[in-house]
C-alpha cells in the first residue's frame, strides 16, 4: 500500500480548517480561530483522527517562510516613517511594558526569569492579519488611527524578526554566560553578511532572474520562480549562515517587493502563502492540550489579563502621552489587544529550544483564540464607550481657541462646518470661501489642523476634535451654523448626523459616503442631502457610456433601472 500520510494530513487538516473557518467567518470571527480549532481536533490531545505531527510541522515551516516572504513583499519603509514619531516609541514602550508584566507575573508564580521574558515577548506582539481585518471592517484602515496602528505593528514585526533570529543563538547552545557575548557577536556578523548578500547582490540578481522568467510569458514559471526564491533563500540562510529561515524569507521578500515585480509577485505568491499559512495555524492548534484549560486555568487567566487589559492600557497611555485624541488612543489599544502568528512562531520555537514549558504555550494558544474572537466585538464598542465617557465627565481633548478667535468666530455669517479635510474637504472649502462663507474644519488629524492654521486663510478655522461629540460641535458653532458638510470618508457619519440634529434641528446637513448602501441610513438619521461616491461614479460613467455608444438616453436609463433594480 502506498504511503499517503502526507496527502491524508493535508486534506484532512485543510478540510476541517475550511469547515471551521467558514463557521467562524459566518459568526463574524476571524477564520484564524477556525484554523486553530481544526488543529486541536486533529491534534494528539483529542480523540479520533490524529494528523502526522512531523509532516504537519514541516508544512508549517513552509507556511512560516511564505508568511515572512509576504511580510517582506508588503513592507514599505515610508509607511513607518510617516508615523515614526508615535509608532516607533509607542511600540517600544508597549512591548517593554508587556514583557515586564509577563515576566513579573510568571516570576510570582514560580517560573524562571528566562520563561517569563520569553513569555512576555510572545504576548507583546499582535496579529497583523487580525489587526488589518478589524481596521478594514470598521473602515479605519486608511485613517490617521489606521496608519498609526499599522506603523506600530511594523515595529512589532521587526522586533519579532530580531528575536526569532537571536533565540537559536542564545538558547540553542548549552553555553556558559561568558560565551553568550561571543555567540551574539558571531550571530550579528552572520546577519550582516546575509543582509549584504541578499540586499546588495540580490537586488541585482533577483530582479534580473525574474525579468528573464517574465519574458517567457508563462505565468506558471513566474509563480514557480517566486516560490523557489522565497524557500531557497530561506533554507540557504539557515544552512549556510545558521540563522532562522524566517529572516532569509523576509529579506528575499524585501528585495522582490522593492523591484518592479513586487505587485505581481504578491498577487501570484500570496494565495499560495495563505494556504500554507492555514497549515501553520493548524499545526499550532495541534500543540494545544484542552485539558490545560482545567489544569492551568490560572495561567490562562493571567495571560488573558495581560493581553486584554495591560497591553491596551499601555498603548492608550502612550498615545495620550503624545497628545493624540482619546478616540485614537483607545482604538489603537483595542486593535492591539490580541496575539497571533508571530506569537505562535515564538511559542513554537521556545518549546523546541526547551525554554518555554508546554503549559505556557497552551495558555498562549488559548488566549489567542479568545482574544481574536473578542477583538472585533471590542473594537465596535469604542464609540459607545466614548459616548458614555462624554456624558459622565470624560472627554477627548479639542483644540484650545484663543479669545480673539472665539470672538471672530462668534461674529461670522454664513457659517459652514466642514467635517474632514481630505481630498473631498480640500475641494469643498475653497468654493465655500470664494462665495463669502466662513468655514470651520473639524479634523482628527492634528497635523492637518496645524497646516490649516499655518495657512492663515481669512474665514477658514480648524478645530482638532471628534465630530461625534456634542461639546466639540458646540465649540465649532453648531447652534448658529447654516450647514454642516460631512466630508470625511472614514468618519462615523450617522453618529455625527444624530449629534448635529440633537443640537440644531434646523441646520442643513450634507453627508458624503463612499457606498450607496449607506445612503438610506444617513437619510433616516437626519441628513438633508446624501451623496455617495459609488452613486456619483455610476451616474457619470453611465452617461459617458450612453453618449459614446449613442444609445437613446431614455431607453438606456430604462434598461439601467432594470439592471440595477434589486430583487
Amino acid at each position: 500500500m502506498h504511503n499517503v500520510d502526507l496527502i491524508v494530513t493535508i486534506i484532512v487538516s485543510l478540510g476541517i480548517a475550511l469547515v471551521l473557518g467558514l463557521i467562524t467567518q459566518k459568526l463574524r470571527f476571524s477564520p484564524i480561530v477556525g484554523y486553530l480549532l481544526a488543529g486541536i481536533i486533529v491534534g494528539p490531545y483529542s480523540p479520533g483522527f490524529v494528523a502526522n505531527p512531523d509532516l504537519a510541522s514541516q508544512l508549517a515551516e513552509i507556511g512560516v517562510i511564505l508568511l515572512m516572504f509576504g511580510l517582506g513583499l508588503q513592507f514599505h519603509l515610508k509607511d513607518l516613517l510617516a508615523v515614526r514619531n508615535i509608532a516607533v516609541p509607542g511600540a517600544i514602550l508597549q512591548i517593554s511594558g508587556s514583557i515586564c508584566a509577563g515576566t513579573l507575573a510568571l516570576w510570582l508564580m514560580g517560573y524562571s526569569l528566562t520563561n517569563g521574558i520569553l513569555f512576555g515577548i510572545a504576548i507583546s506582539v499582535a496579529s497583523t492579519v487580525v489587526l488589518l481585518r478589524v481596521l478594514s471592517d470598521n473602515k479605519a484602515l486608511h485613517t490617521p488611527t489606521g496608519h498609526c496602528a499599522v506603523g506600530w505593528l511594523v515595529v512589532e514585526d521587526l522586533f519579532t524578526i530580531v528575536i526569532l533570529v537571536l533565540m537559536p543563538a542564545v538558547f540553542g547552545n548549552q553555553t556558559s554566560g561568558s560565551n553568550i557575548i561571543w555567540i551574539l557577536s558571531a550571530t550579528v556578523v552572520k546577519l550582516v553578511l546575509l543582509s549584504l548578500l541578499v540586499l546588495v547582490i540580490g537586488q541585482k540578481v533577483l530582479p534580473a532572474l525574474l525579468t528573464y522568467v517574465a519574458r517567457t510569458g508563462t505565468r506558471d514559471l513566474f509563480t514557480l520562480a517566486v516560490l523557489v526564491l522565497a524557500i531557497g533563500i530561506a533554507v540557504g540562510a539557515a544552512h549556510f549562515f545558521d540563522v532562522s529561515m524566517a529572516l532569509g524569507a523576509f529579506l528575499a521578500g524585501l528585495v522582490v517587493g522593492q523591484s518592479n515585480f513586487g505587485v505581481r509577485a504578491a498577487s501570484e505568491a500570496l494565495p499560495i502563502r495563505d494556504t500554507f499559512a492555514v497549515l501553520f495555524f493548524v499545526s499550532v492548534g495541534m500543540l494545544f492540550n484542552p485539558m490545560s484549560l482545567l489544569v492551568n486555568w490560572h495561567l490562562i487567566l493571567v495571560t488573558i489579563a495581560i493581553v486584554l487589559l495591560v497591553k491596551p492600557a499601555i498603548a492608550v497611555l502612550v498615545v495620550l502621552m503624545f497628545r493624540r485624541p482619546l478616540k485614537m488612543a483607545i482604538s489603537i489599544g483595542v486593535a492591539l489587544a490580541q496575539v497571533g502568528e508571530f506569537t505562535f512562531m515564538l511559542g513554537t520555537l521556545g518549546m523546541a529550544l526547551g525554554v518555554l514549558p508546554e503549559e505556557l504555550n497552551s495558555a498562549i494558544i488559548a488566549t489567542a483564540i479568545i482574544s481574536i474572537m473578542l477583538n472585533p466585538v471590542l473594537y465596535k464598542s469604542i464609540n459607545p464607550l466614548l459616548v458614555y465617557l462624554s456624558r459622565h465627565g470624560g472627554s477627548g481633548k479639542t483644540t484650545k481657541l484663543s479669545t480673539e478667535t472665539i470672538k471672530e468666530m462668534g461674529n461670522r455669517k454664513n457659517c459652514v462646518i466642514l467635517v474632514g479635510y481630505g481630498h473631498v474637504g480640500r475641494t469643498i472649502a475653497p468654493m465655500l470661501l470664494a462665495n463669502d462663507a466662513h468655514v470651520t474644519v473639524l479634523e482628527m488629524n492634528i497635523d492637518t489642523v496645524k497646516k490649516i492654521k499655518e495657512m492663515k486663510v481669512h474665514g477658514l478655522y480648524a478645530i482638532h476634535g471628534d465630530a461625534t461629540r456634542t461639546d466639540v460641535l458646540t465649540t465649532a458653532g453648531i447652534d448658529t451654523a447654516k450647514a454642516i458638510v460631512i466630508a470625511a470618508t472614514t468618519a462615523p457619519t450617522s453618529d455625527i448626523v444624530k449629534a448635529t440634529r440633537s443640537l440644531n434641528p434646523r441646520i442643513k446637513v450634507f453627508a458624503y459616503t463612499t457606498f450607496m448602501g449607506n445612503e438610506q441610513a444617513l437619510s433616516e438619521a437626519g441628513a438633508n442631502i446624501v451623496l455617495s461616491g459609488e452613486g456619483a461614479v455610476a451616474t457619470v460613467l453611465s452617461n459617458r457610456i450612453l453618449r459614446e455608444i449613442q444609445v437613446n438616453i431614455d431607453e438606456g436609463n430604462w434598461k439601467l433601472d432594470i439592471i440595477t433594480d434589486e430583487p
